[in-house]
């Protein structure tokens, strides 16, 4: 059965004061969204800078790379690539079963793809997505959009954000924000956060 790989690795690891607080604010803002959403195998380190996960659907995982970007502390970033296809078993490791297949294969391929882009035409990009179909391209405009919508918002902004693709309501995230319903209203819009809802929806259908 097909799903979606994902890799996610850490932007400028090396450069980080405390990479150990940074891997955990990046397993715990998944965790959060897998809180919500069940992943197929939640986020998991790998080596070095990477982790994997993997999800049934791609609204998911499109879903997922979005709240947990926005839920990372100032001066933590990541990139993503996201590959669809056959996900197998091919035996037990030292971490667990190691698995193979066009899935991994073009979430790689995705990952790097991403990179090349951000260093030489895109800076603000940080997602990709290998499918091999025809609608590889529609998902990869929207995900250049998205991310720069992303990049240019400021913390408040991306706490709301989160907070409304996470389905909170706006009075509650207005209460933690110590500011009215209609302030954060009024940020969804300008900042974009209100059309990565509208796109989350989008890919569902509504």
């Amino acid at each position: 059965m097909e799903r979606v790989g994902l890799i996610v690795d850490i932007v400028k690891s090396r450069e980080l004061e405390d990479r150990e607080a940074a891997q955990a604010a990046i397993l715990g803002a998944f965790s959060r969204a897998h809180e919500l959403r069940a992943f197929r195998q939640p986020l998991e380190a790998t080596v070095v800078d990477e982790s994997q996960a993997v999800f049934d659907e791609l609204r998911t995982a499109v879903w997922a790379t979005a709240v947990a970007r926005l839920l990372l502390p100032a001066g933590v970033d990541c990139r993503f690539g996201l590959g669809r296809g056959e996900i197998r078993d091919v035996g037990p490791g030292a971490a667990g079963v190691i698995q193979d297949g066009p899935g991994w294969w073009r979430a790689r391929a995705a990952i790097d793809e991403a990179h090349e882009r951000q260093d030489r035409r895109n800076p603000y990009l940080r997602t990709w997505f290998v499918g091999e179909s025809e609608e590889d391209g529609i998902v990869n405009a929207m995900l250049l959009v998205r991310d720069q919508a992303i990049d240019g918002m400021k913390p408040r902004e991306r706490r709301i954000a989160a907070g409304a693709l996470l389905g909170r309501p706006q009075v509650e995230i207005a209460a933690d924000e110590g500011v009215t319903q209609s302030a954060v209203s009024q940020s969804l819009r300008k900042s974009g956060g209100a059309a990565l809802v509208a796109a989350d929806l989008a890919m569902a259908g509504g």
